[in-house]
C-alpha cells in the first residue's frame, strides 16, 4: 500500500488531490501519512477522519486546540506551526503533494525529497526560488520530481519518450486572466473583484490574481528553465483564450507536440498521482466540433510586466527569483487588502529587484537553502517599504 502526504490539504489542488483518492479507494487503497492545512479546521479535520491520516498539522499554533478537539477519538495526531509542519515532511511517504502556495512550501518540500519518494510539485515557488537546489537535491536522494502545474505537466508528457536536445522551443500557454481584454488604460483601476473573475478555472484567489496579472505566467517561464533545463530564449508564452491547449513542444524537426483537456486540474494531479501508467480520470472529455475554432495572441508586454521581468530574473540568475517571488507575494498581500492597485503590483516587483541587484550575486552553485530565506526576508522588507512609501507619495 502506497504512503501518501498532502502539503496544502484544503487548498484548491489539495482538494482535487483528496478527491482523487477518495474516488480510487481513500484509506482502502493508501496510507495517509500527513495532511497539512491553513485555517479551515474543520475541512481538515474532515479529510484527516475520512482518510485516517496519521497527523493533520494545522498552520497557526493559536488553531491546535480547536483542531484537537475536532480530531477527538479519531485515532488522527494534531499538530500546529511551522515545526510541525516540517516534522510532518520528515515523516517517509512513497508520494507527497507539495500544494503550499508561495515560498512557504519550499522547506517542507525539500524535506520530503530526503525520503527519495516522489514529489508531486504544484508549488511552482519552489523551482523560482530555489530551482538547483531542489533538482540537486532530488539528484543526490534519488527522488523523482514530478509537474502538477497544468503547463508543465503538458510539457512532461509531450516529452515522453523524446529526447531534450532535440527541442527546439517549449510555448506556454495562458488564459490571460479575467481582464486580458480590457482596454489597458482601465487597468490601474481593477478591483480585486473583477481581477477575480477568471472567465476559464476555478482556483484559489491568490493564483487567480496572479493569473490576471499574468504574475502565475511569469513564475511558470522561471519554473520551466529551472525543470527542464531548457534555454530562457526556448521558452515563449502565447495568450489562448479557450484554455484548452495547456502546453506545447516544438521539435527540431519543426513539429509541435501539444497537450490538450478541458480546464481541470485533476489532468495533471491524476498524471502524477498514477504515473508512469494512465488512470481513468473524472474529468470531461472533449467535443472538439462543438468546440470550433482554437485561438491565439501574443501577449502585450506592457500590459503584463511581469513577463518581461521574469526575462530579467533568469539573466540575473542567483537569488533573483527569491526575491522576484517575494516581492510579488508582498505586492499581491497589498492589492488584496486594497493598498495599492492592480498595475502597482508589477512597479513594487521592479523597484525590489533593482534595489536588491547588489545582493542576489550570480552563481547559482554557491546558493544555499538559508540564503534563499535570507533573500526572501530582505526581498519582503524591502516591499513593504516600497508600498509604504508609494503610499504616502499619494
Amino acid at each position: 500500500m502506497r504512503s501518501i502526504s498532502i502539503f496544502g490539504a484544503t487548498g484548491s489542488i489539495g482538494e482535487q488531490t483528496v478527491d482523487l483518492l477518495l474516488r480510487a479507494g481513500g484509506a482502502g487503497t493508501h496510507r495517509v501519512v500527513a495532511l497539512t492545512g491553513g485555517r479551515n479546521l474543520a475541512r481538515l479535520a474532515e479529510m484527516a477522519r475520512l482518510l485516517r491520516a496519521e497527523i493533520a498539522v494545522c498552520a497557526d499554533p493559536r488553531d491546535l486546540r480547536e483542531l484537537r478537539e475536532r480530531l477527538a477519538g479519531s485515532g488522527v495526531e494534531a499538530a500546529a506551526g511551522p515545526e510541525a509542519l516540517l516534522e510532518a515532511a520528515d515523516r517517509p511517504a512513497d508520494w507527497v503533494m507539495s500544494a503550499i502556495v508561495g515560498a512557504a512550501g519550499l522547506a517542507p518540500g525539500f524535506r520530503a525529497l530526503r525520503h527519495g519518494g516522489t514529489l508531486a510539485l504544484a508549488n511552482k515557488e519552489s523551482l523560482v526560488t530555489a530551482g538547483p537546489l531542489l533538482m540537486a537535491e532530488a539528484a543526490r536522494q534519488r527522488a523523482r520530481i514530478l509537474p502538477v502545474d497544468s503547463e508543465h505537466s503538458a510539457i512532461f508528457q509531450a516529452l515522453v519518450g523524446e529526447d531534450i536536445a532535440a527541442v527546439e522551443r517549449i510555448i506556454l500557454t495562458a488564459s490571460g486572466g479575467a481582464l486580458r481584454d480590457w482596454p489597458i488604460e482601465r487597468l490601474a483601476a481593477a478591483t480585486v473583484a473583477e481581477a477575480l473573475a477568471h472567465p476559464n478555472w476555478t482556483m484559489g484567489h491568490r493564483i487567480t490574481i496572479d493569473s490576471a496579472s499574468m504574475f502565475n505566467k511569469a513564475l511558470e517561464v522561471i519554473e520551466t528553465r529551472e525543470f527542464f533545463g531548457v534555454a530562457p530564449e526556448q521558452i515563449e508564452v502565447i495568450i489562448h483564450p479557450e484554455s484548452l491547449i495547456h502546453s506545447m513542444v516544438g521539435y527540431r524537426d519543426g513539429a509541435i507536440m501539444a497537450h490538450m483537456g478541458a480546464p481541470d486540474m485533476r489532468h495533471s494531479i491524476g498524471y502524477a498521482l498514477n504515473w508512469p501508467e494512465r488512470a481513468p480520470l473524472p474529468v470531461a472529455r472533449l467535443d472538439l466540433a462543438r468546440i470550433g475554432q482554437l485561438t491565439f495572441r501574443a501577449p502585450d508586454l506592457q500590459r503584463y510586466p511581469a513577463l518581461r521581468l521574469a526575462r530579467e530574473v533568469m539573466a540575473r540568475r542567483g537569488l533573483a527569483g527569491a526575491a522576484f517571488n517575494a516581492a510579488k507575494e508582498v505586492a499581491l498581500d497589498h492589492f488584496l487588502a486594497g493598498g495599492i492597485g492592480f498595475m502597482d503590483m508589477g512597479c513594487v516587483v521592479e523597484a525590489v529587484l533593482e534595489v536588491l541587484d547588489p545582493e542576489l550575486g550570480r552563481e547559482n552553485d554557491r546558493m544555499t537553502l538559508e540564503d534563499v530565506q535570507a533573500v526572501d526576508h530582505l526581498a519582503r522588507q524591502r516591499a513593504g517599504e516600497i508600498v509604504r512609501r508609494q503610499a504616502g507619495e499619494r
